[in-house]
């Protein structure tokens, strides 16, 4: 294996997709924030690293306070840990913060009436969880506009400005909850002590990876990103030019088995450049900011994927062997069984 694949490899190995996890927080620890906006997705992202968990499952983890989700390092949802909620929302919500509101005076909405929104939301989630619809109709009672995207903007102002997170499931609907109430304490450490945890806790899901990886993936500036990976400096190797792991982490890793993975899956996330998984097919992540769901062969995407009718069908982008195609036969099997949805037989054509 070259130096090229090995790096691949390597970071696959740190993604967990050679060897399942054991609980959905056992992943999501590792991979310390897994892009959120789609609930879907990121229960999908579970579980392609996990043996036999389901979505309800996830649904659990989320219900009992171990997970939780809410607008977190690159300006969009994440889902976390709880533990790991108060440094991370310390460290990067004060730099998503001012384009969310920036994007809410596009809309009309002032800095006066953004404020007003905030304070109902807040107050409404004294009172314990609550639906987006019924937050609506408490701002909408307050007179707070709520129509077209500014909803969505002001659930996010005030998670960015407040403690307001997306925590339990209740028939199928995540609801929003004050953290303080929901967590307890939301106390984070100084910045040093953050950054160094960032930089740690990074490493452990995606080394071997630089500081320009560390920044894109977690929406930080490139002078935060090379003093947390500073910070860390005693616990860590060079892994390849302006490359560093966990010392101790850069074992030899084979490539995984072939996966099916959910849209806006953390492979393609995690640093700055993801041609080392995707190849050629780079417009598996289209110019609009859509990440495909996609086959992983060889550590490298080989198609994409769907579930129109709840069928899985996939759509591959070079030549599929008969080996390949049976060991993506039996990972749509798997993703039926995770989703709770009936057997049915996929769609994996050879070419």
């Amino acid at each position: 294996m070259d130096a090229v694949a090995g790096v691949a490899a390597a970071r696959l190995h740190a993604q967990l997709l050679d060897r399942p996890a054991g609980r959905p927080a056992d992943v999501v620890e590792r991979l310390l924030a897994v892009q959120g906006q789609d609930a879907r997705a990121f229960r999908l992202a579970i579980r392609s690293r996990t043996r036999g968990c389901t979505a309800a499952q996830v649904d659990a983890a989320l219900s009992d306070g171990t997970l939780l989700v809410t607008w977190l390092c690159r300006g969009t949802l994440h889902l976390v840990r709880a533990a790991d909620y108060p440094w991370l929302h310390a460290l990067t919500a004060p730099r998503i913060a001012p384009a969310v509101e920036r994007r809410l005076a596009q809309l009309g909405i002032g800095p006066s009436t953004i404020d007003k929104g905030v304070a109902v939301i807040v107050e409404a989630l004294a009172d314990g969880a609550r639906g987006r619809d019924e937050l609506r109709a408490e701002l909408d009672a307050a007179g707070v506009p709520t129509a077209g995207q500014v909803l969505v903007h002001l659930l996010a102002a005030a998670s960015l400005r407040e403690f307001v997170v997306r925590g339990p499931v209740r028939a199928g609907v995540q609801l929003f909850v004050d953290a303080r109430r929901w967590l307890g304490s939301v106390d984070a450490p100084d910045r040093d002590a953050c950054l160094a945890l960032l930089g740690r806790r990074y490493l452990a899901g995606h080394g071997p990876a630089g500081p320009r990886d560390l920044a894109a993936y977690a929406g930080l500036t490139l002078g935060d990103a090379r003093r947390a990976l500073a910070l860390i400096a005693a616990e860590t190797e060079p892994a390849g030019p302006d490359l560093t792991v966990l010392t101790g982490s850069h074992e030899p890793a084979e490539l995984p088995p072939p996966r099916l993975l959910g849209m806006f899956d953390p492979v393609l996330h995690g640093w700055s450049d993801r041609t080392f998984v995707t190849g050629e097919h780079r417009d598996v992540v289209t110019s609009n900011g859509m990440f495909h769901a996609t086959a992983l062969v060889d550590g490298r995407v080989a198609g994409t994927w769907s579930l129109p009718g709840g069928v899985v069908t996939v759509t591959p982008l070079r030549p599929l062997n008969r080996r390949v195609r049976a060991a993506l036969e039996a990972e749509a099997a798997d993703v039926l069984r995770f989703l709770g949805l009936p057997d049915r037989p996929p769609v994996v054509p050879a070419t």
